[in-house]
């Protein structure tokens, strides 16, 4: 079963299409790299995927599901990267992982999910103090909490030194080792 299939997508957006005629597929356990330029249109593939916009034409199936009619059972399996991802300032980084862990219902240790993305130490710290780097490593502590079995990550190397860029492809293939798809987008080859 594929993790991800797209049928004929489109998307317009006001008389601009954004997705035109895209068919792709993505095999479960593969590490997907969908590049492509600043407006391509791989954030607005991304967000059909998860059902935040609809395609206007084509069909979406995400973990062999259909994109639209099991958007929630589509959510609970993935974990998501999001291009721009904001923080609670107030919050400490250990706070931000407890709430994934809740929204997920799941049991889990915050401690262990802070270190496995390099930001031990800084779990008690505010959010708000940290660099864009280490914002976006708590996104993607965040996102992998629960084990999922699709991780999207959007720009994911964005605001990363060339350390914490090497920390991330290494994140990327113990996922696809444990058997996870990674679907990634970046314009950066």
């Amino acid at each position: 079963m594929p993790a991800i299939e797209l049928d004929e997508v489109t998307k317009q957006f006001d008389g601009v299409t954004a997705v035109d005629d895209l068919s792709l597929t993505v095999p479960e356990g593969e590490v997907f790299g969908f590049l492509g330029p600043n407006g391509a249109g791989k954030s607005t593939t991304i967000n059909m995927l998860l059902d935040f916009v609809r395609p206007t034409a084509g069909t979406v199936s995400v973990l062999g599901l259909d994109a639209q009619a099991d958007s929630v059972a589509v959510r609970e399996g993935t974990g998501v990267l999001p291009e721009g991802f904001s923080v609670y300032n107030r919050l400490t980084g250990r706070q931000h992982i407890e709430f994934a862990i809740e929204s997920k219902a799941i049991e889990a240790d915050p401690d262990a999910m802070l270190e496995r993305v390099g930001l031990d130490g800084d779990g008690d710290r505010k959010a708000g103090g940290y660099s864009k780097g280490m914002r976006q490593r708590l996104a993607l502590a965040m996102a992998l909490v629960g084990d999922p079995d699709l991780l999207v990550l959007d720009e994911p190397s964005s605001g990363l030194d060339p350390a914490g860029a090497k920390e991330m492809r290494e994140i990327v293939r113990a996922e696809s080792d444990r058997g996870a798809t990674v679907f990634f987008s970046s314009h950066v080859l």
